[in-house]
């Protein structure tokens, strides 16, 4: 394997990998670059915006809805805000089914959504969140509210991606594709910790040309080995041996605890409360998720 593969090559190192960062301070130059970040991101904001009108005028001739799509997600230290992206999908694609990730061959892309997403070009919106402080040109991608809350429960350390802001790329994503189930969420986030522990101004600027790169149609295979961006995270012995457990089957064990929470015979203001940790625990996810 080639030196510039970092290769976390047991499930015993990956987790010791994570347990290794729970505490691990934020680079001292993220601290340092913020004010800087933010005017990058407006500056590249300007010479994007003929590209960005330009695909948001196609996307709404061709399709029925905005050109561009507003999404609520989790920033650094579970703020919330709203990110911009050009729309890919129908409107109201979730109204029936709720939060899902996208998956191969998804019907609700559109067919110009196909393009536009595969050039990544639906991310450049992103840039006036970066001018405005609420993410970073790279670092960990922003999830939605409702899923965070869920995957928290289900991905031990998960919320610890939080700590810096969230990026319009990263190491992950340069690395690993989206995410289908929760065993994918885990091996981006040993990517994102590592990049959380150990981020440089050279990191990101090789970070920065692979994206150029890629928007220029540069294939992937090519631009991470050149830059020595290449990482590889191992599958969890659980991960191959079972059934991947997908947002959508994690949405129905939600759902089902739910409506099992619904057949407890809570105790009245004037007796005493005894729920068990776990009721607790769903009462709580619930709440978060409904506001």
């Amino acid at each position: 394997m080639p030196s510039s593969v970092k290769n976390y090559n047991t499930q015993e190192n990956a987790t010791t990998r994570l347990d290794a960062v729970i505490n691990t301070h934020v680079p001292t130059f993220r601290c340092k670059t913020y004010v800087i970040e933010r005017l990058m991101g407006l500056l590249f904001l300007i010479i994007a915006c003929p590209v960005i009108v330009m695909l948001a005028v196609c996307v709404r001739m061709t399709s029925h809805g905005p050109g561009l799509y507003r999404q609520i997600r989790v920033g650094r230290h579970g703020r919330i805000f709203t990110m911009l992206k050009i729309r890919t999908m129908t409107v109201d694609a979730e109204s029936l089914t709720g939060p899902q990730w996208s998956r191969v061959n998804d019907p609700r892309i559109t067919a110009l959504g196909r393009f536009i997403r595969k050039s990544h070009l639906d991310e450049l919106p992103q840039l006036w969140n970066v001018a405005c402080g609420d993410m970073a040109l790279m670092g960990p991608r922003p999830e939605r509210p409702e899923l965070v809350h869920i995957l928290a429960e289900y991905v031990p350390g998960y919320l610890n991606r939080l700590a810096i802001q969230p990026g319009i790329t990263g190491l992950a994503q340069i690395n690993l594709p989206p995410d289908t189930d929760v065993e994918s969420v885990r091996r981006k986030l040993v990517l994102d910790m590592e990049y959380i522990s150990t981020a440089t101004l050279w990191l990101d600027f090789r970070m920065f040309v692979w994206t150029i790169l890629r928007l220029v149609g540069c294939p992937a295979r090519l631009a991470t080995p050149l830059l020595r961006l290449s990482r590889q995270v191992p599958w969890s012995p659980t991960g191959t041996s079972s059934e991947p457990l997908t947002i959508e089957a994690i949405l129905a064990i939600e759902e089902q605890r739910q409506s099992q929470l619904h057949d407890v015979d809570f105790p009245s203001a004037d007796e005493p409360q005894d729920l068990s940790e776990r009721e607790v625990s769903t009462v709580g996810l619930r709440s978060a998720a409904e506001a």
